[in-house]
């Protein structure tokens, strides 16, 4: 993708001409193109809803490659042996996504699962792409030093490239689940993931570019959202049960976009997939995250902005400190009791971390990561209940974290 070709997609993204996007286009672009219109596909608080739906199929309509292609792929990079262990390997694919394409198969036991296969040449084609947007920032910032401190595109940058080329080694989606369920059993004791599970994966099977596990029958949160079907109450368990991981563990699925979310047939139980980006944060970021959107919950704006600063690398002091306690109690005046509707609290967290980079404050690399998940939920909330006052809904939640912190 080279830089004109970027500005062609930002455009056919933010422009307000009534066009909905090409998504085939944006495909032919590669990667890094698609995982732009998937950032945009939630963020319905500034863009037509019209068009936000139509981004979200890029979460599942992607090309699809023949099965003799698919057969060649894994049979070129897979485990040595690997299609000996199966009695049989669908011709059709399952899904296709950017990154990979899935198909299902019956192993030689009786077991069905899903071998899941990273497309070819994929990685080399998205480094080279964010080199080169990368680049072109760097020239934009030179003449328009403010670019950082409006919106930090850089940064925003940097966390597509973190999560997608952790999701293109699929050793560490495999890592991933390990990782996940350990703390789901460590702390199940304390609290309730009885609602949370993974597919068993078949290690022996597993390399950096295939990966094998049990077949999860049931649809994503993000095929319910198109279909009108999804309860808001299966959202706030979600919610539940992920910000358990963030805010009390510091270890969380990383990229937990409505595709990467399975539900049964009552929607009554989950199933993280495609964990290969974990994010991590520290006490330090994990505990002023907290602490800001519990003082949020109680209309504490004050407190919000005391814990945003001790959460920066520096915190604000003086008059400094005062001025941005102003600024973010005018920020959120009107917040109160709106629905995500009226106030999204993605553009409010926005707007939040560009008050704090204006006053001069940085922030750890791994808040990203925070308000990715944060952003997708409210997406998803937006499309499913959009009449939902969701910090007063997530409040309880919020109140049962702090016993863990």
């Amino acid at each position: 993708m080279n830089w004109i070709q970027f500005g062609r997609l930002i455009h056919s993204i933010y422009s307000h001409n009534g066009k909905l996007p090409d998504l085939d286009w944006i495909q032919s672009l590669g990667l890094l193109a698609v995982k732009l219109g998937q950032v945009h596909a939630l963020r319905s608080d500034f863009l037509e809803p019209e068009k936000c739906e139509h981004l979200s199929k890029l979460f599942r309509n992607n090309y699809a490659m023949g099965a003799e292609d698919f057969l060649h792929l894994i049979e070129s990079t897979a485990v040595q042996n690997f299609t000996s262990h199966f009695e049989e390997i669908e011709p059709e694919a399952l899904a296709s996504a950017s990154v990979g394409q899935v198909h299902l198969g019956i192993l030689k036991d009786g077991t069905r699962v899903v071998i899941k296969a990273v497309k070819k040449d994929v990685r080399k084609d998205f480094i080279a792409d964010v080199s080169s947007v990368r680049r072109l920032f760097g020239f934009i910032s030179f003449f328009y030093r403010k670019l950082k401190r409006v919106g930090n595109p850089e940064a925003i940058l940097n966390d597509i490239e973190e999560y997608t080329l952790s999701e293109l080694d699929l050793r560490k989606e495999v890592d991933g689940v390990r990782a996940l369920a350990l703390i789901r059993d460590k702390n199940k004791d304390q609290y309730d993931f009885s609602k949370l599970s993974f597919a068993k994966v078949h290690g022996s099977l597993c390399n950096e570019n295939v990966m094998v596990s049990d077949f999860i029958p049931g649809p994503s949160l993000d095929e319910l959202l198109d279909e009108g079907k999804l309860d808001y109450d299966t959202l706030l368990e979600l919610f539940k049960i992920h910000g358990y991981y963030m805010f009390c563990a510091g270890t969380f699925h990383g990229d937990l976009h409505p595709g990467n979310v399975l539900v049964d047939e009552d929607q009554g139980h989950f199933y993280f997939i495609d964990t290969g980006y974990i994010g991590r944060v520290g006490p330090k970021i994990r505990k002023g995250l907290f602490y800001f959107f519990k003082a949020l919950t109680e209309n504490d704006f004050t407190e919000a902005a005391n814990s945003l600063s001790e959460m920066a690398e520096v915190p604000l002091t003086g008059d400094d400190m005062k001025k941005f306690q102003s600024d973010l109690i005018n920020l959120y005046e009107n917040f109160p009791g709106k629905s995500v509707s009226e106030i999204s609290l993605t553009r409010q967290m926005m707007e939040t971390i560009k008050l704090g980079v204006q006053a001069g404050m940085s922030f750890d690399q791994g808040i990203f990561a925070i308000v990715r998940s944060l952003m997708y939920l409210d997406g998803m909330v937006l499309r499913c209940n959009p009449d939902a006052v969701l910090m007063e809904d997530m409040k309880a939640f919020i109140d049962d974290f702090e016993k863990f912190m």
